[in-house]
């Protein structure tokens, strides 16, 4: 079990490698799923304070989905919130390019200087999922399989990223940088007591 702070760390976060590949999959993780995008509580506020400069960006389908459901819905199954959905499909904040690659709308908003806020921070972070421990301080990191992310595995098993550096940006918004460099220490350990001693 690895452990920094609070915070129990997947192995496979150092082993596994990925790098998104948005020629292959054309953003499939934005309408496919069970659910929106997992959101943390303080999120729902955000979502609710951005919504009207966000609205601008998104698509009419997904405008009506959000002023019929409003900006997040509960998702029993996850025992939380979850961004709108389309007809139980898409998520009402995606949006196309013009190549027909799904972008976020909020992203969009963020990348014109409209808003603070880059997306939903499971949305960044992925594909690391973030789960709370039942009665504790501790959160579990974990590498989550999705097969529509096949060629985001080819990929960075091409150009040799490790899942936790394909993420380093977003790890280091949600828990500092601070946090970020006991990664690296805890890989560059990993890597050292896996290389042969001749």
């Amino acid at each position: 079990m690895l452990i920094i702070d609070s915070k129990v760390i997947s192995p496979e976060l150092f082993k596994e490698e990925f790098v998104c590949n948005l020629n292959a999959c054309k953003g499939a993780c934005c309408w496919e799923g069970d659910s929106g995008a997992p959101l943390e509580t303080e999120e729902l506020d955000v979502l609710e304070n951005i919504y009207e400069k966000v609205k601008p960006f998104l698509r009419p389908e997904g405008i009506a989905a959000i002023e019929k459901q409003g900006v997040a819905v509960y998702v029993p199954q996850e025992h939380g919130f979850g961004t709108t959905l389309i007809d139980d499909a898409a998520c009402a904040y995606m949006t196309y390019e013009a190549n027909g690659t799904a972008k976020c709308g909020i992203e969009k908003a963020h990348e014109a200087g409209v808003i603070d806020y880059p997306k939903p921070i499971s949305c960044h972070l992925y594909p690391i999922r973030v789960e709370s421990l039942d009665n504790s301080s501790f959160e579990k990191l974990e590498y989550d399989r999705w097969d529509i992310c096949s060629a985001a595995c080819e990929n960075g098993a091409k150009l040799n990223v490790p899942v936790y550096k394909f993420v380093k940006g977003p790890l280091i918004r949600k828990y500092g940088a601070d946090f970020y460099e006991q990664l690296e220490h805890m890989a560059k350990h990993l890597e050292d007591s896996e290389t042969p001693d001749f």
